[in-house]
């Protein structure tokens, strides 16, 4: 009996225990950056400690383990593990401007430099910029692979004086890996430490480090500022030359990301290290849906690194085609979508009865010696409750596949991961299809079977067909690697879209760049696939995404950087929007799908880093314009200092500046209830060359008349500025307006250049708000 109660006495005990830890969550607390209590404290960490000791009850364990981070730069505040009742208690102390909750945010190159038109040749974009050098990329994701051959420092110069950051030390991670090219790499993992659950037994190893356990970091950093790698291919297709956008840039690498996400007291740590360690960059292949900027801690830290002069670039997100899902929505963020490349690896899908099926695949079957294109038996397993249409672990009976090739619904699990389960149910092939929600789009995977991704009109045949016959059968014919037959860029189904849900004035996405079946570096702990299962090794693998388009515009960012060191993150962003292409390499419109891109879908176009570097004119914005633009989104007073850490008067800023709009180069218009006309005003910067005359070419919106006052600019000077206004004058009603939106753009043409080579261009959008 005695044993009994010990036992019940030592279970409840541990239940206390854990339903504590439980009813623990983690909070970012942001206080006033002047607070009148810090100066009784010998440094701001003892400061913050300060607010946690004051809030934890005596007996409630070390109030100093409670706190996880201590921010400086990118925030003043701290994040920490509170009760829902020390979270009450906090909130009445002096200081504190606002809280909030720890979000889990989740992560959203052999040909793309060629096919944006980047040279090594004398002349071209990459001799103006120096490669990148001299610039430093942070790369915010799993972390890296410092082996692999992408991150060498051959022809590396020497690091960046204005460095201060580290190499940190750690699990099968030291020193030594950092190098000329990888020049320092932090790890971020408090957050994510008290928020997740360990990781299933089968899962791929967590490096406590900077060292990349999933690949997703190591293939972002290679693609924003890979050295060039000469032998580069995934399972010897898609060959050529790996080189990143800035190949003479520095990386430094802050690992956030991990098994269970990305969570944003980590992300904010990250950001407010690598500002005060010298990046000029800032790249984050991660995000959400959006939310409100004051509640956004990538907004509010990228408002700080704005400040000290550092571009933040973000990925667009991946949950399109579904309208307003943009997320990094922030004006002082350049918000990226994904496009696609014209490489296609066609692998056609031969039906019993001799007609064929356009398909892709990465997974050529002269990898498979068990495959030899002969043809198989179809099928296609439903009916039970299990899941087996889309190829769910355990859903395939052995003795319904095993041998043939299996057809699997795209959707809910992974691509890579459908393969897998039909490949341990004794599967011999797959063919992924597309359903109505992915239509024709094609992000290819190196699968560990041979298989074919076919789109959705395919997927209907394929099914007709094998309803047809009762012995349905197949092959797949691998054609290897295609360059140049197909159109593009196209907008990704899947990059997520406009308008910008919670600051619509704002056009986002700001531009696209290639994003679909992207090759990049890979860590040799993993197969090309991903999966924990897949025993092969390779230096690179193909991926897809607005993940992969983010570091192609990060790069970019760095090449402009560097030809151009004073600029700032605006002019910078300003170059890339105003020289983007609109049509595709066939000199057609853009294509979403079956239609042409809206600028909800491309924002100003597929980026032009040739162009970009020299752009003749920018529209630069400084940070105090930022705030007057918060002024016009109605926010309050305490939301707009949690953003900025400026205390404002919305209402003298307005009267100060009556009509104000910010000098954004795009421009979105809303017509609500009962308004016929707006006026907006820009203000240009000669970057290009002195003696300039630039005059303005409209194509108004449809619906709308366009007035442009003054018609032409005349720069005498470089860095001189020149303002003009627009009005916009809506010849429909509200009730009448037959479509909600209208597209247009503004372009100033350099009068007297060779082939009027600087081109100013922002797209337009017009919605009528019902």
């Amino acid at each position: 009996m005695e044993t009994k109660d010990k036992f019940s006495i030592s279970t409840f005990l541990i239940f206390l225990a854990f339903f504590h830890a439980q009813s623990l969550q983690t909070y970012i607390v942001q206080l006033h950056p002047h607070g009148a209590t810090a100066a009784s404290f010998s440094s701001k960490l003892q400061w913050h400690l300060s607010f946690v000791e004051r809030t934890v009850l005596a007996g409630d364990g070390d109030p100093s383990s409670r706190l996880l981070y201590s921010y400086h730069t990118a925030m003043e505040g701290f994040a920490a593990q509170l009760t829902e009742t020390e979270l009450e208690s906090l909130k009445m102390l002096g200081d504190v401007i606002a809280v909030r909750p720890d979000r889990r945010l989740q992560l959203q190159t052999t040909y793309s430099y060629k096919f944006l038109g980047l040279s090594p040749e004398t002349g071209g974009g990459w001799s103006q910029a120096s490669f990148g050098r001299e610039t430093i990329v942070g790369v915010l994701d799993t972390g890296v692979w410092p082996e692999s051959p992408s991150f060498s420092d051959h022809g590396m110069p020497p690091v960046p004086k204005k460095w201060r950051g580290v190499c940190q030390e750690g699990q099968d991670f030291n020193s030594s890996n950092c190098n000329r090219k990888i020049i320092g790499a932090r790890f971020f993992s408090k957050g994510h430490r008290v928020a997740s659950m360990s990781p299933s037994e089968d899962a791929v190893v967590e490096y406590v480090s900077p060292r990349d356990s999933h690949g997703h970091g190591t293939h972002t950093s290679s693609t924003a500022g890979g050295a060039s790698v000469s032998t580069a291919s995934v399972l010897g297709e898609g060959a050529g030359m790996a080189r990143g956008m800035a190949p003479g840039a520095h990386i430094a690498i802050y690992k956030v990301c991990w098994f269970s996400g990305c969570y944003s007291s980590d992300i904010l740590a990250a950001m407010d290290v690598a500002i005060r360690d010298g990046v000029d960059i800032l790249s984050l292949s991660l995000g959400g849906f959006p939310i409100p900027l004051f509640d956004d801690s990538i907004a509010i830290g990228s408002f700080r690194a704005m400040e000290h002069g550092i571009s933040v670039i973000c990925a667009a997100g991946n949950n399109g085609p579904i309208r307003s899902s943009v997320a990094n929505e922030a004006p002082w963020i350049t918000t990226v979508g994904a496009s696609t490349l014209d490489r296609r690896f066609p692998a056609i899908i031969r039906m019993g009865n001799g007609k064929r099926l356009y398909g892709e695949s990465m997974s050529p079957g002269k990898h498979n010696p068990s495959y030899s294109g002969k043809e198989l038996e179809l099928v296609y397993v439903t009916g039970a409750d299990t899941g087996s249409e889309f190829c769910f672990q355990g859903s395939l009976p052995r003795e319904k596949v095993v041998g043939k090739m299996v057809v699997c619904d795209r959707g809910v699990n992974g691509r890579a991961e459908k393969g897998e389960v039909v490949k341990e149910a004794g599967g011999a092939a797959m063919i992924l299809a597309n359903t109505e929600i992915n239509l024709e789009e094609d992000s290819v995977d190196a699968h560990v079977l041979p298989a074919s991704l076919i789109g959705f009109a395919e997927s209907v045949q394929l099914k007709s067909y094998m309803n047809s016959t009762r012995n349905p059968r197949a092959k797949i014919q691998f054609g290897g690697t295609v360059i140049g037959k197909s159109r593009a860029p196209a907008v990704a189904r899947f990059s997520s879209r406009g308008p910008s849900l919670t600051n619509p004035t704002i056009l986002k996405p700001d531009i696209i760049a290639p994003g679909v079946n992207i090759i990049a570096a890979w860590p040799q702990n993993l197969g090309p696939s991903g999966l924990p299962e897949d025993s092969r090794r390779v230096n690179f693998t193909i991926m897809s995404g607005t993940s992969m388009a983010c570091p192609h515009i990060s790069g970019i960012a760095a090449l402009i950087r560097a030809a151009n060191p004073r600029w700032t993150p605006a002019a910078i962003k300003s170059a890339m929007i105003t020289t983007a292409d609109v049509t595709d390499h066939t000199g057609k419109p853009i294509m979403d799908g079956d239609k042409p891109a809206g600028v909800f879908a491309m924002g100003a176009g597929q980026v032009n880093p040739g162009k970009a570097i020299d752009p003749g004119l920018v529209y630069d914005i400084k940070a105090d314009e930022y705030i007057a633009h918060l002024c016009t989104l109605g926010y309050t007073r305490s939301e707009i200092f949690t953003i900025t850490h400026r205390n404002v008067s919305c209402h003298e800023l307005m009267q100060k500046d009556k009509g104000f709009s910010l000098n954004y180069p795009s421009v979105s218009v809303i017509f609500r209830r009962g308004m016929t006309s707006k006026m907006i005003k820009r203000r240009l910067t000669n970057v290009g060359i002195p003696n300039s005359i630039y005059s303005v070419e409209v194509v108004a919106p449809e619906g709308v008349k366009v007035r442009v006052k003054p018609h032409r600019l005349i720069f005498k000077h470089i860095n001189q500025s020149l303002s003009y206004r627009v009005w916009f004058i809506s010849r429909k009603k509200i009730g009448e307006a037959k479509t909600s939106f209208a597209t247009g753009h503004l372009t100033w043409v350099h009068s007297h250049h060779a082939s009027s080579l600087y081109k100013v261009r922002s797209p337009i959008s017009v919605t009528w708000a019902k």
